[in-house]
This record gives structure tokens, sequence and C-alpha cells, in this order.
């Protein structure tokens, strides 16, 4: 027994010994690019190594997965460790041929092979897949895509991603079952799908997308929550070749439950130095009402706004529920989790390239040691970002352990700030008119705007040279000057009946006087010709001008309606002397009052304008510098289409000494979906015209046709802000008005950038 198991244990070591060899020497062969010790490192082997059968197959494995050969070939025969080798080719071009519905950029962005790396057919096939879901994700379910390898000259290859494109998969019907509560109607409308149109050729969302389809999911929860249905359920969404197999009919099967009310609502308020009468004063709903999920979130933000105004950072506010079946109310417990005040210790302005830090703590509303506060941070941010001198700004805040003291990041990502625009647009105004400029929004990164530009309309022309400095001294002061030479060709527009050449110089002072208050401070010089049709030749007139601007500004605005809501006034007086041609003191006031309803698709503005010239040096101004009412203005009446007329002169205004304008328009969707940007309005305009100056109550000898009457209008328009510009109809009609007033019922402005 002995002897078997002693001939055993040779012949297992005379195995091993066969399939096992120590190293001793390492030939690499066929490499032509990479040079052999590289090839050594790759496949982990030195001299001395101890190997069997299966690590050199693991060598052999480990080289073909690299990606870097075509053919791997690894022996062991005496110590001599041999690797033949075949290169992979190197890639020398990739392109995509054959793509119309998506660009070049789009598609590439999912291409993982690169020039200059080596051919892998499996990173081409992984390639192929994701450019396959972003043509399925537009709808494109029969698009194809075959790459081909062209051979070029030393071991390179072109590789060419050929697209054949497939028709977009529609969207034939959106149906719902199991609503009882909305109306398949209404429904439709609150989901991002559509079902497929011949009008809904400039949006996609009437082609099938499955990741669409799972977003309107999640709008339909969130419509349900804002309505008081807390146990809805969607028990199935899917989409279903039609018979013709040519577009998707997509179904919901929905569980709406029943319809709860906000019941009782508590606060558990930590804070001593925090009032709690503040706190219920930032719940945003009523005991009673129908439960709606967004004020609820509407109500934790206002918690946290609150309380981080006492300098508490960082609260938690707890939202918990509790729901009552049988009279079908939720009682709602906000618990706010106890912190510590916490101060700002450093603010670390990061990712400016050409910025500089100065501009950017400008636009900060904080300072270091002040006490931290997320809305602040957020003011900051919102401020940061409208300037548009970054692409990206990020807040973060990192807390210094131990310390109640917190460190600002403030990350940014720029953007390029220089904008060549051009236009093209008419109006019943101007005419065809044609624009063109360059803007640097943040030129040399010291936030200061420059800008040049020009426009040409039938009756107007115009080039402009502007330069600010927002922080002069380094303080929130602003300062520029403006350079304009305009003329406007009026003789023949309406019923202004003069041409008027203007050169302006100016120089401007501006800063804030609290947060909605800002003040302006103007200087400027005016150097006119200006010819009347009632008068004789050009008249040359110099005027310099002193003059302050206040304005109030409180808007907020809903940019997926377009809507706004909020007051914006302006409040002017300048003084015209100095050595003037002409001498008098101008006063303006306007007040816009705007406000959103119905989940703001709807809005009501109203306006007022006033303005009042007084002479200081006798009782005349010239036409050219007194006010004039109609077109925009006056909706239903001609530029200048109102006031007093020179009785030989019934076709021009005589323009008046003061004016008192205003406007109530209603905003209001009409039946088209909202992502046309189509908005009906119903509008009535008001207007007073005083009278012109003494001198021109009568003209050889016989009276002028003198007044300041009301005169009303009211009407209907379309807005439409299409991809090209916006478009405005408005059709007005006049509710009173003289003999001798000029009608314009129709009115159309459109304008695009390009």
């Amino acid at each position: 027994m002995k002897k078997i198991i002693l001939s055993a244990v040779c012949s297992m070591a005379v195995a091993f010994s066969a399939f096992a060899d120590v190293v001793s020497r390492i030939d690499v062969s066929g490499n032509q690019r990479m040079d052999s010790e590289s090839v050594r490192l790759l496949a982990d082997v030195k001299i001395g190594n101890d190997l069997n059968s299966e690590d050199v197959n693991q060598i052999a494995k480990k080289l073909q997965q690299s990606g870097y050969f075509s053919k791997v070939d690894v022996k062991l025969n005496d110590g001599v460790l041999k690797i033949k080798l075949a290169e992979s080719p190197t890639v020398n071009m990739v392109t995509i041929e054959g793509n119309d519905e998506i660009s070049n950029d789009d598609l590439k962005k999912e291409i993982r092979l690169k020039e200059r790396s080596s051919y892998d057919e499996s990173v081409i096939g992984a390639d192929v897949q994701r450019m396959l879901v972003v043509y399925q994700r537009k709808g494109f379910f029969g698009t194809t895509i075959n790459p081909k390898k062209i051979n070029l000259a030393d071991n390179r290859v072109n590789v060419v991603y050929e697209v054949t494109e497939g028709h977009p998969t529609y969207i034939d019907k959106i149906k719902f079952t199991g609503n009882k509560k909305f109306s398949s109607k209404t429904l439709r409308g609150e989901i991002l799908s559509r079902e497929h149109a011949w009008w809904r050729f400039m949006t996609q969302f009437d082609v099938f997308d499955e990741d669409r389809i799972q977003y309107d999911q999640q709008l339909l929860h969130q419509f349900y929550l804002r309505n008081g249905y807390v146990d809805f359920q969607i028990k199935d969404a899917k989409g279903v070749f039609t018979p013709d197999r040519k577009s998707y009919s997509v179904t919901f099967n929905v569980d709406e439950g029943p319809r709860y009310k906000f019941g009782k609502m508590t606060i558990k308020n930590p804070f001593k130095d925090v009032p709690d009468s503040q706190l219920y004063k930032a719940i945003k709903m009523s005991q009673g009402d129908f439960y709606n999920v967004d004020k609820v979130d509407e109500t934790v933000s206002a918690l946290r706004s609150a309380v981080a105004e006492h300098g508490y950072a960082f609260i938690n506010v707890n939202t918990i529920p509790e729901k009552h079946n049988d009279n079908r109310t939720i009682d709602l417990d906000f618990s706010i989790q106890k912190t510590n005040r916490v101060y700002l210790n450093s603010i670390n302005i990061l990712g400016n390239v050409r910025t500089f830090d100065g501009v950017i703590e400008h636009l900060l509303p904080m300072r270091e040691g002040d006490p931290f506060s997320l809305q602040t941070i957020e003011q900051g941010r919102q401020q940061m970002m409208r300037t548009r001198y970054f692409k990206d700004v990020q807040m973060v805040p990192t807390r210094i352990e131990g310390q109640n003291l917190m460190n600002l990041d403030v990350k940014v990502e720029e953007q390029p700030t220089g904008e060549l625009s051009g236009g093209i647009g008419w109006s019943n105004i101007n005419g065809f008119m044609i624009d063109a400029g360059i803007t640097e929004n943040n030129f040399m990164g010291r936030g200061q705007i420059v800008q040049i530009k020009g426009s040409v309309a039938q009756y107007q022309k115009q080039a402009v040279f502007s330069f600010t400095e927002p922080y002069l001294f380094g303080r929130d002061l602003s300062g520029g000057f403006d350079v304009s030479y305009t003329t406007y060709n009026y003789s023949s527009l309406g019923s202004l009946g003069y041409d008027r050449d203007s050169l302006m110089l100016a120089g401007r002072l501006g800063w804030k006087l609290t947060d909605n208050w800002s003040q302006t401070l103007r200087l400027s010089a005016s150097y006119d010709q200006n010819y009347d049709l009632q008068s004789s030749g050009w008249q040359v007139a110099d005027l310099y001008t002193l003059g302050t601007n206040f304005k109030y500004y409180n808007m907020d605005t809903d940019f997926t309606q377009n809507t706004h809501t909020g007051v914006v006034a302006n409040l002017g007086l300048a003084y015209t002397g100095f050595g003037s041609t002409e001498t008098f003191m101008r006063y303006n006031a306007d007040v816009t009052g705007l406000v959103n309803f119905f989940d703001n698709r709807w809005q009501l503005k109203s306006s007022l304008e006033f303005g009042l010239v007084q002479p200081l040096d006798g009782d005349y101004v010239s036409r050219v510098y007194r006010y004039f009412l109609g077109g925009e203005s006056l909706r239903g009446f001609d530029v200048a289409g109102i006031g007093s007329r020179n009785w030989a002169y019934q076709t021009y205004s005589l323009g008046g000494m003061w004016k008192l304008n205003g406007s109530t328009q209603l905003n209001f969707p009409i039946f088209i979906p909202d992502e046309y940007q189509i908005k009906g309005f119903l509008f009535t305009d008001y207007g007073v015209l005083g009278r012109p100056p003494k001198a021109e109550y009568e003209y050889l000898g016989k009276p002028n046709l003198i007044d300041q009457d009301v005169r009303t209008s009211a009407g209907v328009g379309i807005y439409w802000n299409t991809p090209m510009g916006p478009i405005n109809f408005s059709w007005g009609w006049p509710l009173h008005l003289n003999p001798y007033d000029r009608e314009r019922r129709f009115l159309l402005s459109f304008e695009t950038q390009f």
C-alpha cells in the first residue's frame, strides 16, 4: 500500500514539474507602437515568476482585455515566455453620417471611441446602443446604426457610424381609465405628452418617449395631491402600438381615492426668541381648505426662512401628518428641530478665471461675520445669475466642526458675456426695421458694460455707444455715459408731421436707496435740427439737461407662464437750461401693477402715466418736445392721433404740454397648449392730452381746434411668443373721440433675433 501512495506522489510531482516552470526570459514580438517593457508591465509578469498553464492563460487574457491588441498568443517553453502580438489598429477619425433629426454634437456625446485610441469593437457596439437610445427618446424607434471600419496605411482605421433614421413614432391617443373626479381632457392638460396633431410641428411632446411617460406619472401624482387626493395611485401606464403599427396609444389606469381637507395645524417651536405668531403667519393654508401638497411645501420653506432670519441655519422642519378617514381630514404638525445660531466665518470665491473677486463680492448681500441665512445666500446666488456672467453658481456651505461658524464656498462657472445681436421687425409705428449690435456685459472681467448698436427703420434711424461702470470708486455706485445719433423722419407718419436730427451726449450716476428703490442722476447735451411742417425750414436747438429719476421695482416672475406679479414705478424730473435754446422743466411719473391668478396663467395689468413740460422762459416749447398720444399709448387711435389741431393742418397734432394716460389689460390663455406661448388679451385704454402753448391757440387770426378732452378705447388682441420672436396683434375701437381725431383700429408688430 505504501508503495502505491509513494508512486502516486511521485507521479503528481512529475506532472506539476511538467506544467510549471520558472520564467528565465521574456520574448515579445509583433509589437510596433508599444515597447516590449510596457507589454511586460501590462501582462504583469517578470523574470523569476513561477508559472503554470493557468497563469499563462491569465496573461493572455489580460493582454486581450486591454484593448490594445487584436490577437494575443502566449507560450511558456523551457523557461522562455514567448508573447506574440498583433496590435489593434489606431483610430484615425470617427464620423457620423446620415443623421438629420439629431445633430452630430448630440450624438458624439454618446460616443466613447476616440481618435488616436485603439480600435475596440466592444466599445463601438456600446456606442451604437447609446445612440439608439437617444433616437428612441425622440420617438425614432425604427432607426438603425451600422458602424463601418475603413482600413488605412500604417495600421490606422477610420470609423464611420452610418445612420438610417426611421420615422418618428407619434402618440395617436392618450386615454385615462378609472378617473371620475376629473375628465380625461383635464388630465391630458396636466401631463407633458400630447396627442399628435399637424400644428405641433415645433415641439416633440407628441412623439412617444418612455421616459416622458414616467415623468407624466409624476405630474399626475402632483396634480391629484394638489387637489386633495392623497390616496391617488396609478395602477398602470403603458403605450402600445396601434393596429397599423405606425403610432402609439397611451393609457393611464388610475385610482383616485377620496378627497381630503386640511385639519388642525400646529407648530412645535423650540426657539424662545422666535415668536410663535411669526411662524403661524408663515402657514400658507387654512383649516377646511382642500389638501394641497404645494401649500405644505411652501409652508415648510416659509418656516425655514422665518427661523433663518433669526440666525438659525440648517434647521429641519418635519411635517407629521395624521389622516382621519372618518371625516376625510389631515392634521399637520410642523416640528422644527432646534439648532444654534451660526455665523459666516469666511467666503471663498472659486472658479472665476476672468471675473474679478471684487465684482462678485459686490453682488453678494452677506459679509464675513454676518449671521448665516439660507435666504440671503439664495438671494446672492440669484443676483449673480441675473448678471449673466456665469453659466452656473453654487453656494456650498461647510460647517467648522465644534464651532457655530460656517465657511461658504461660492463656486462659479463663467460663460461668454459678449453678445453679437441682430434683428428684423415691423410695426405700424416704425415700419420695417433692421438692427444690429455688439455688447460686452463683463468688460475685462470688471463687470463693465460696453455696447455699440444701430438700427434702421422706415421712420427712424439710430446709432448708440454706451459705457457703464457698475462699481464706481469701488462702491455700489454705477456710472456711465452714452453717445447717440438719431434721425426721425416723422413728416409722413401719422399725425406727427416733423423731422428731427439729434446728437446726444449724456453722463449718468446711479445708486440703490433700498432693496426696491434706486435713483439715477443724468446730465445730457442734445444738439438738434428740427423741421416742422407748420414752420419754415430747419431750426437749430441746443438743449442741456440735468435730471433725476427714482425707480421702484418689486416684481416676481413665473418663467414657465411668462407672467409677473408686482409693481414697477418711476418718478422723474429734469431741468433744461444752462444756455439752452429753450428752457423748461419736465416732470414724469408712471406706475405699473401686475397680478397673476388661476395658476399664474391669467394676468391683470394696469398702468398709469403722467407727463408735464413747464416752460421757464415765456410760454412756448417747440412741438417736437411736447407730448403726443395714440398708437401703442392709446390703442384704437393713430400715432399722435388725438389732441388739438391747427385748423389749416388738421392732419397733424399740435401736441400737448401735459398728458395723462393709462391702460388696464387682462391676459388669458386661449384654447391652445401653453407650450406655444399664445395668449389673448382684452384691454381698455384712456388718455387726456393737454393743450398746446397759448401761442398756438389761433393761426392767421383764426382759432385752432383746441381741446383737452378724455379719449377712451377698448379692444382685443393676441400675443404669440414664437421661437423666432414675439408677434403682437391688437384690434382697438375708440369709445370717445372728436371729429378730427385719427383712428387706427389694427396694430401689428413683430421682432426676431438672429
